[in-house]
């Protein structure tokens, strides 16, 4: 197995500029001028703006610092100075372009081309290991109290903000919302693994207490374990199969790059699963 090189940490807060940047300006150019409040606190600030005229970057900043405040109360080792960057930084791009003329109130091709510079900025992001923070932070408390997924978790909290604006706008611009919903998960998706929602994790470990541990402890899932040979160095390994959501993937990618980067790992579609312990219940094997 080849030796993994650390990136330098500055090209983690790159990406994760460079990424808030893409998402601030998918909210001025595409989502505020056509009144799309496609979930997240961009969803609110959008409904804040059109029923009193806030200005959406102050109500953004407002409704973050409590919530990174929480945040750091309750989640702790989840929040990092890299979090607060991303969180800090889109509303600072919103601010800094807010007269920008090129706008597109077209509520079809807002939802669709907003959705994927949406989707490639908040992708950026993930991949610098960073956060907008916003209702992401509400969804991960959900999952941590309630035990629901995180999908699921981001599901609830985003399809609150897409009911409030059916009765603030229209049921229309609700529906454009949640394509527009649809379109960022998909392009998220495709920049951070290039794969479907699901996924099947190979590892392949000398250290399968500590991957075990991981996987349980971290992200609640079931896993696999099947003892196996190196066909180079004849050494036994373990091979641990597991299947997760794709927003787990991500978390668990980032988990392993950190506790146990010297383990082989594989992520694979996963076009489809059978059987009790994945969707309903889990089940650990």
């Amino acid at each position: 197995m080849s030796i993994i090189h650390k990136r330098p940490v500055v090209f983690d807060y790159i990406q994760i500029i460079a990424g808030a940047t893409l998402v601030g300006l998918a909210f001025n150019i595409f989502f505020l001028p056509a009144r799309i409040a496609a979930g997240g606190i961009s969803g609110v600030s959008t409904i804040l703006y059109e029923l009193f005229g806030y200005n959406p970057a102050y109500v953004q900043w407002m409704i973050n610092i409590p919530l990174i405040i929480l945040g750091l109360l309750l989640a702790g080792k989840e929040f990092s100075a890299k979090t607060i960057v991303g969180t800090f930084f889109v509303p600072f791009v919103i601010y800094l372009t807010g007269g920008l003329q090129l706008s597109v109130d077209n509520p079809f091709l807002s939802s669709i081309y907003g959705g994927i510079m949406l989707g490639i900025g908040l992708g950026i992001v993930y991949r610098g290991n960073g956060s907008t923070g916003g209702t992401a932070l509400i969804a991960q408390l959900l999952k941590k109290y309630t035990g629901i997924s995180s999908g699921f978790s981001q599901l609830i909290v985003d399809g609150v903000v897409v009911v409030t604006s059916a009765f603030v706008f229209n049921f229309e611009l609700a529906l454009y919302a949640l394509m527009s919903i649809y379109v960022t998960s998909k392009v998220i998706d495709f920049v951070q693994l290039q794969t479907s929602p699901t996924k099947l994790v190979l590892i392949i470990t000398e250290h399968e207490e500590k991957i075990q541990s991981v996987i349980q402890n971290e992200i609640d899932r079931g896993l696999t374990k099947v003892k196996s040979t190196g066909g180079y160095s004849n050494d036994e390994k373990t091979m641990i199969l597991c299947v997760v959501e794709q927003s787990e993937a991500v978390y668990l990618k980032k988990l392993l790059q950190t506790a146990e980067p010297s383990s082989f790992v594989i992520f694979l579609n996963a076009s489809e699963i059978l059987g009790l312990g994945f969707s309903k219940a889990k089940v650990h094997r």
